[in-house]
């Protein structure tokens, strides 16, 4: 097993498929009054719920992102990139991948291990990522990985976000 820095030629545009299942979500719950406001996030069982969607690595919209692979000879199983935030001085990881059939081996651990050493090594004072809200699973999977609950955004993919029970969810932790 090894992890290794991807080509941009090579795999500029190279299509990664996500999906997953859950049957929970954090259910959003806003307060809003003359003096405070109250944000929470829920975790809340409901029947499954399937998602499906695609991403490409290297968008030409991420400042000089880089990926990395886990391989097992020739095999690709897991991807992950990352991109600075110079202007705010932390590491995104605006993808992390692992293929159907190989998640819960650790391969997001060892990914998420080596953000870290970039983060660290680019000086960046945080790293930091996208989930939704209806992905209980990645959420545990980054809550074991010691980020935290950072921000949120209650309408980035549409302004049905929080009824559709997929607000975006910002997790990172300061390094």
């Amino acid at each position: 097993m090894r992890i290794a820095e991807l080509n941009r030629e090579q795999f500029e545009g190279y299509e990664l498929v996500f999906s997953y299942d859950s049957r929970a979500y954090y259910d959003l719950r806003i307060r809003t009054t003359e003096n405070v406001f109250s944000v929470e996030f829920v975790r809340t069982p409901c029947p499954l719920i399937h998602k499906e969607f695609t991403d490409a690595l290297f968008a030409p919209h991420w400042d000089d992102p880089r990926a990395f692979g886990l391989w097992d000879g020739q095999k690709l199983l897991a991807v992950m990139e990352v991109t600075p935030e110079n202007w705010n001085n932390r590491l995104r990881i605006t993808n992390l991948f692992v293929q159907d059939g190989y998640r819960r081996r650790g391969y997001g651990t060892l990914l998420m291990t080596r953000a870290r050493e970039i983060a660290k090594a680019q000086g960046r004072r945080a790293l930091i990522l996208e989930t939704q809200s209806c992905n209980s699973a990645a959420i545990s999977f980054y809550l074991s990985q010691g980020l935290s609950f950072m921000g949120f955004n209650a309408c980035e993919y549409s302004n049905e976000d929080k009824e559709k029970h997929e607000v975006r969810i910002e997790m990172g932790c300061f390094l």
